[in-house]
C-alpha cells in the first residue's frame, strides 16, 4: 500500500463565491419555519353547476374564498363566515374546534339551512316565484340571504316588498344575496325543527 501526502499551505486559493450561488435573502430551505403560506384559490368547478354542492361551494366562496381557517374582522369564523350565536343555536360552542374541524364546519352549514328553511317554510312557499323590485325570488336565494341576515330579516324584507331591507357591516344586502344565489337546485334540504350538529 502506498500512501502519498499533499500539502497545499504553499498555495493560495480563490474562495470567494460567484454572486450568482449568494443567498440574500432567509429561504425555506434553510429556516422551514419561514416558510409561506400560499392559500390556494378556490374556484367552483363547472360541473358543481345548480346542484346543492354548487350553492354551498358558491356561498362559502363568497363568504371566505372557501378558507375554513378564516377569521374576519367582526369574529366570524370558517368556510361559510358563520357567528357564535348561531354555532351555540345548533350546539356548536367552542370556536376553536369548530375553526379547525372541516368536517364539523360543513355539518354545521346542513344544520343552519335546514334551520332555515323550516324558520321560512311558509314564507318560501309564499313567496317563490314572485318578484320584488326586479328580483326573482327563489329558495336558494332566500337561504342565502337567511345565511347572510338570519331569517327573521328575510322574512322582514319579503313582507314589506322590498322596504325593510338589511346590509352587513361590509355592505352586502339581502338583495345581492338573493340575485346572486338564485336558481340553485335545494330540494334535497329537508327543513328541520331547532336541529343540532
Amino acid at each position: 500500500m502506498l500512501l502519498v501526502f499533499v500539502s497545499f499551505s504553499g498555495l493560495s486559493l480563490d474562495t470567494t463565491v460567484p454572486r450568482t450561488l449568494k443567498v440574500d435573502e432567509p429561504t425555506e430551505v434553510l429556516f422551514p419555519k419561514n416558510k409561506t403560506v400560499l392559500a390556494p384559490t378556490m374556484v367552483t368547478p363547472p360541473f358543481l353547476g345548480s346542484t346543492f354542492h354548487g350553492f354551498k361551494e358558491a356561498l362559502a366562496f363568497k363568504e371566505s374564498s372557501g378558507n375554513y381557517f378564516a377569521t374576519n374582522t367582526l369574529g366570524y369564523l370558517g368556510k361559510y363566515q358563520f357567528g357564535i350565536n348561531t354555532l351555540e343555536l345548533m350546539g356548536v360552542y367552542n370556536s376553536s374546534v369548530f375553526l379547525n374541524d372541516p368536517k364539523l364546519q360543513e355539518k354545521a352549514f346542513e344544520t343552519n339551512i335546514a334551520r332555515n328553511k323550516w324558520i321560512m317554510r311558509r314564507d318560501i312557499k309564499k313567496y317563490v316565484g314572485t318578484s320584488i323590485k326586479g328580483v326573482e325570488i327563489t329558495e336558494s336565494g332566500m337561504l342565502a340571504a337567511a345565511h347572510l341576515a338570519g331569517p327573521g330579516n328575510v322574512m322582514k324584507y319579503l313582507r314589506s316588498y322590498g322596504k325593510i331591507n338589511f346590509k352587513d357591516a361590509y355592505g352586502s344586502t339581502i338583495v345581492n344575496y338573493l340575485r346572486k344565489f338564485s336558481g340553485y337546485d335545494i330540494s334535497l334540504v329537508m327543513p328541520r325543527r331547532n336541529p343540532k350538529v
